[in-house]
């Protein structure tokens, strides 16, 4: 990526199973997965962008899950996708600021790690929105976690990244594997030779 506003990897709520709906209500929470997505043509902005998933816990509302051939208590997630840019109309910055409890400076919006989100708490609001004839629960907010907040996932810390090259972490959902899947990155993979990473540490900001 070129340019200060946009983000190299240095949301839309995917439901699923038979579970009841996450409450309406704002629930402390813990990022526990990013996925970066590639570029993905919007059909909305007629144009390819870059696009990332982040995954959360949501601790207090739980459900039964099967693991390795046994059922155990995990606790239900959310996620959403963003465009990866930190543009002054960008969902992502606006909600990592809100996340963050104070604005990016001109400095940090050179350039922010999104991987280090994971493992940090925040508080979630979710809102119940129907759609036809469905009711879904979606973020309407990320907002700062209470001060001496600690929370450590459940599930297994996953990332994954084009640009950091690696595989694709197992247990990646499969909803997350076929837009994967339909990125230009996936489908025209770069070739063999060595990348320059040089670069990679720096502008980069503790969250």
């Amino acid at each position: 990526m070129k340019g200060g506003k946009n983000m190299p990897l240095t949301a839309n709520n995917k439901g699923g199973g038979d579970f009841a709906l996450i409450p309406e209500d704002l629930h402390l929470a813990v990022c526990y997965g990013i996925w970066d997505i590639g570029t993905q043509f919007s059909e909305r902005w007629d144009k390819s962008v870059h696009k990332v998933v982040i995954v959360w816990e949501i601790p207090e509302c739980r459900g039964e899950f099967e693991r390795d051939g046994k059922k155990v208590s995990l606790p239900r997630v959310i996620s959403r996708k963003y465009t990866v840019s930190l543009g002054k109309k960008a969902d992502l910055k606006r909600d990592l600021e809100s996340w963050r409890g104070k604005k990016f400076t001109d400095e940090e919006l050179k350039g922010f790690d999104i991987k280090k989100l994971l493992g940090v708490p925040c508080q979630i609001q979710i809102i119940h929105d129907k759609v036809d004839d469905k009711v879904y629960a979606n973020i309407s907010a990320i907002i700062k976690a209470p001060a001496g907040t600690k929370l450590i996932p459940e599930n297994p810390i996953k990332f994954f990244s084009f640009e950091e090259g690696g595989k694709i972490p197992e247990g990646t959902p499969e909803w997350i594997m076929d837009l994967i899947r339909q990125s230009e990155e996936f489908k025209n993979p770069k070739s063999d030779e060595p990348e320059e990473h040089e670069k990679d540490s720096e502008e980069t900001v503790p969250f």
